[in-house]
C-alpha cells in the first residue's frame, strides 16, 4: 500500500491492546507494535501495523457517526476470506475481532500487500505513456467481470445478501442513511430519489457486488500496471445486481469530453481524462465482451451511483463538521454533495429511460 501518513500513535488504535490480541494469531510478536494511518481513505480507517519483523493491515470503522448497517467489519472480513481461494485478488485475512474491550469496535487484520494505489498521477515505476493507462483500464474491467462471474454459493456466500428486491432495498436503505447524515435540506435529492424509484429496472441473476469498485480501490503490481494484486475496501459488498458496480464506476471515471465542473466533482485532477485511459463507453464494451450484463439501462445505475456517493459524501461532511475525521482533504465534501445530485438529475433527464427521465 502507499500514501502512508506517519504519526506517533494515530487516533483509533490502542497498540498495547492490539498487540495482546494479535500475538496469538501470528505466533507471537517481535518487539513493540507500531502503527501508521494509510492516508486517502474517507470512510473506514486503515492502518499499517508492524513489529520488528512483519507488517499487517488493520481495518476499523470511523471514529464517530457510524450509521446503522454501515461499516460492517464482519461482512468485509467474510467476503475477503471467501474470495481468497478464487482468482479475485484479495489480501490474506489473519483474524477478526469482535471483542470491544480491545478497540471498542469490531475490526480485522489482514496481510499487507505491496503495490501501487493510483489516484491523481502515475507512480514513477510506470512508463508515462498511453499504453500504461490502457493496460490499467483493461485490468480494471477484467477483474470486475471476473468478480461478477464468481458463483456466490461456490465460495460459501450464498447467504451473504438478499438479492430479491436488491435495487428497491438500495434506494430505501441509502435514503435512511441520508436522513441520518444530512446537515441541510436538499430538495433536488428528493427529486433524484423519486425518479430512481419511478424508473426502477428489472435485475438479472444476482452476483457478488463490490459496492465501491473504482481504480483507487485496487492495487496494481509494482512492476506491471496491467495486473491488479488486490481489490480493496469491501465494506459495502453484498449479493445483488452487478450493474450497480458498473454504474458507480461510471461516476468515478471522468471522460476527456466532460465539462470541467463534472470532471472535477470528485477529484480536482481526474487522472482518467489522460490519453490512453478508456472512455466510459469503451469500459462498458470491455465489460460486455468479458461476459458482463446487458447495460442498456446503465444510465439508471449511474444515477444510482451519484445518489449513493452523494449520501456517502454527506456522511463524511457530517463527521468533518463534528471534528471526527482523521487525515486531510475533508473540507470540500459538503459542496460536492449538491454538485453530484444536480449532475445526476441532468443525466437522468437526458437518459430517455421511462420514469428516470422525469
Amino acid at each position: 500500500m502507499s500514501e502512508i501518513e506517519t504519526t506517533s500513535v494515530p487516533k483509533g488504535v490502542d497498540l498495547p491492546a492490539i498487540a495482546a490480541w494479535l500475538a496469538p494469531h501470528v505466533g507471537g510478536l517481535q518487539g513493540e507494535l507500531r502503527a501508521t494511518l494509510i492516508a486517502g481513505g474517507r470512510s473506514n480507517l486503515t492502518y499499517v501495523i508492524a513489529d520488528d519483523a512483519r507488517e499487517w493491515v488493520l481495518r476499523r470503522p470511523p471514529l464517530a457517526h457510524v450509521l446503522p448497517t454501515a461499516h460492517d467489519m464482519a461482512r468485509e472480513f467474510r467476503v475477503i476470506s471467501a474470495l481468497g481461494p478464487t482468482s479475485i485478488p484479495v489480501p490474506l485475512t489473519i483474524a477478526f475481532c469482535q471483542d470491544h474491550d480491545v478497540l471498542g469496535v469490531d475490526f480485522y487484520v489482514m496481510q499487507r500487500v505491496h503495490g501501487h494505489i493510483v489516484r491523481d498521477c502515475l507512480p514513477p515505476d510506470y512508463a508515462d505513456v498511453p499504453e500504461t493507462r490502457r493496460a490499467m483500464s483493461l485490468a480494471l474491467m477484467e477483474t470486475l467481470s471476473a468478480l461478477h462471474a464468481v458463483e456466490p454459493a461456490a465460495v460459501g456466500l450464498e447467504g451473504f445478501g438478499k438479492p430479491a428486491g436488491f435495487l428497491e432495498r438500495q434506494l430505501r436503505r441509502w435514503w435512511q442513511q441520508w436522513e441520518l447524515s444530512k446537515t441541510r435540506e436538499l430538495p433536488q435529492m428528493e427529486e433524484l430519489r423519486r425518479r430512481l424509484e419511478a424508473g426502477l429496472p428489472e435485475s438479472g441473476p444476482p452476483a457478488i457486488v463490490h459496492g465501491d469498485y473504482r481504480l483507487d480501490n485496487t492495487m496494481l503490481a509494482l512492476d506491471d500496471p496491467g495486473r491488479i494484486v488486490a481489490v480493496l475496501d469491501w465494506e459495502m459488498c453484498t449479493l445483488g445486481d452487478p450493474l450497480a458496480d458498473l454504474g458507480l464506476l461510471m461516476v468515478y471515471w471522468a471522460d476527456r469530453s466532460d465539462p470541467a465542473e463534472v470532471a472535477g466533482a470528485l477529484s480536482p485532477a481526474p487522472l482518467t481524462v489522460q490519453e490512453g485511459f478508456l472512455t466510459r463507453a469503451e469500459l462498458v464494451r470491455e465489460y460486455a465482451a468479458r461476459g458482463g450484463r446487458d447495460a442498456s439501462a446503465l444510465d439508471w445505475y449511474t444515477c444510482l451511483g451519484y445518489y449513493k456517493l452523494a449520501i456517502v459524501a454527506e456522511g463524511i461532511h457530517a463527521r468533518y463538521l463534528m471534528g471526527m475525521t482523521v487525515g486531510e482533504g475533508f473540507e470540500h465534501y459538503g459542496e460536492r454533495v449538491p454538485q453530484m445530485v444536480d449532475y445526476a438529475l441532468i443525466k437522468a433527464t437526458a437518459s430517455g429511460l421511462p420514469g428516470l427521465a422525469g
